[in-house]
């Protein structure tokens, strides 16, 4: 199997989430917050934002960004940190008080 050219130099920020129930209003707030801001940094190729039932209670979110190359991942980076800085937003601190488990990674066409 081939994967199209048009991948072969993307470079995918894939984050999953175990989200307990009480927290998913306040995390998805939080998370469509950083999807709609991604959505403006050039290179963005794609943005997805994916639940799934988990076990009673609980919910399993995963996010995919598909960037055009590095270049465009520096510049994301940048841009969330500049909007954390502005708003004194700790993303760590946000996740561990929710209780929301975060397995985050960046991927390259293999």
């Amino acid at each position: 199997m081939t994967t199209p050219a048009s991948h072969a130099a993307s470079i995918f920020r894939i984050d999953r989430f175990v989200v307990p129930a009480e927290a998913l209003p306040a995390f998805m707030e939080r998370l469509r917050f950083t999807q709609k801001t991604l959505d403006t940094v050039p290179g963005c190729k794609q943005n997805l934002v994916l639940k799934q039932d988990g076990s009673p209670g609980v919910f399993n979110i995963i996010t995919l960004v598909e960037w055009s190359d590095a270049e465009a991942v520096t510049a994301a980076k940048a841009t969330m940190q500049a909007k954390y800085t502005e708003e004194g937003f700790d993303p760590a601190a946000f996740i561990q008080k929710l209780g929301v488990q975060a397995d985050m990674g960046v991927y390259r066409d293999a």
